[in-house]
């Protein structure tokens, strides 16, 4: 077995991690034309959306599964190549029941990938034998950056649905190609049961995961009307402190390996969380919008590394098989961006949007209080 260490196998992991990021990214500009496409109301189309997430979360499943049996580089194929080959589906589907279809598989193309990818990248980290994980998840952020950017600048150009969604296709369809022969050919395969259920410190990465994940998606679906319903900025200019959170999240994990290398994971988790708490104390308390802004900044920069580092203790824990460790902080880190959106707006509605986000800085000092847990040598 080559070592995986190599400049190749490095390559091919930052691409699928690009194309995945670059895929689901493209898919967002196109939900306007879908609802317009099938005359559907806000309802019909949240029950469509849901079957993406369905398919996902089934495909994460699986993939653990397999992955622990066959390996990653199958699967991180078959699902790069799902993504490139369904998209131009979704720009087509003439009926609820066939775009439902389509998103289905889309999800499962993503779960699949999403999961392997990660998989293969702790080992690619592992015979690298120095941090690398933040680097692998920064070019997923870089890729939703290209996608939705290519496929908007595309749209605006009037070109139909369909051929902006062929032209991204190709783009990752050669993604796909220059990575396949790159891949990892054998892999650390685990032998035992096909399915274990999360348990000791996997149980404790995964809650961590999902809080994580829930902390991005609420910034994304509730950031804007935080500081809308304050009186900070305009409706217009509401989306500045989510654009400015995402940047700050691709260059932290940028800087992300360097950091980790030079403090280790549990100063990462430590200091990175309490960052990212600071930055909600700042949002929540901000009289003016540029220190609003600046809440951003912080929790951005400091979530940046926190689930890198969860990935790299998943594949350093030994009470389950990695590939199932992974598929577990994967999938409840998806489900924290499907439930948890609606649970802050649950709150909201019950004790105010504020009162939601001071309870997701609260969620936030869980992972503080864990780091030292998490990051024992043999957890």
């Amino acid at each position: 077995m080559h070592s995986a260490d190599r400049p190749a196998t490095r390559l091919a992991t930052r691409l699928a991690f690009l194309v995945a990021g670059f895929g689901i990214a493209c898919w967002a500009p196109l939900v306007p034309f879908a609802k317009a496409r099938l005359a559907v109301d806000d309802g019909v189309l949240g029950l469509l959306l849901l079957s993406l997430g369905i398919g996902s979360v089934l495909a994460m499943l699986l993939t653990g599964v397999m992955s622990a049996r066959y390996g990653s580089r199958p699967i991180i194929i078959a699902g790069g190549l799902g993504l490139a080959l369904i998209l131009p589906l979704l720009a087509v589907a003439s009926t609820p029941a066939t775009l439902a279809l389509a998103l289905f598989a889309f999800g499962a193309a993503l779960g699949s990938i999403d999961v392997a990818m990660n998989i293969h990248a702790v080992e690619v980290e592992r015979d690298a034998g120095r941090p690398l994980m933040s680097g692998f998840h920064a070019l997923f952020s870089i890729g939703g950056f290209a996608g939705s950017a290519l496929m908007t600048a595309l749209l605006s150009l009037q070109l139909s649905a369909l051929a902006c969604t062929l032209v991204c296709s190709a783009l990752m369809l050669i993604a796909m190609l220059v990575a396949w022969p790159r891949l990892l050919r054998s892999v650390q395969v685990q032998e035992g049961p096909l399915f274990v259920l999360p348990h000791g410190s996997v149980l404790l990465l995964a809650l961590l995961g999902a809080i994580t994940f829930l902390v991005e998606g609420a910034m994304l679906d509730w950031g804007a009307l935080l500081v809308i319903g304050a009186g900070l900025v305009s409706e217009a200019q509401g989306g500045i402190g989510y654009i400015v959170f995402s940047i700050a999240m691709t260059m932290g994990r940028l800087g992300g390996d360097a950091v980790v290398a030079r403090v280790g994971d549990r100063a990462t988790l430590l200091w990175g969380s309490l960052i990212a708490i600071a930055g909600f104390v700042v949002l929540l308390t901000a009289p003016l919008a540029a220190i609003a802004i600046a809440g951003f900044l912080l929790i951005g920069l400091g979530a940046s590394n926190l689930v890198p580092v969860l990935f790299r203790r998943a594949a350093r824990q030994t009470v389950m098989p990695t590939g199932l460790a992974v598929a577990a902080i994967t999938t409840a880190g998806y489900a924290g961006i499907l439930v948890g959106p609606a649970g802050v707006g649950f709150l909201a509605r019950v004790g105010g949007l504020p009162l939601a986000f001071w309870l997701l800085a609260a969620l936030m000092g869980l992972v503080t209080l864990s780091a030292r847990i998490v990051t024992r040598a043999a957890a």
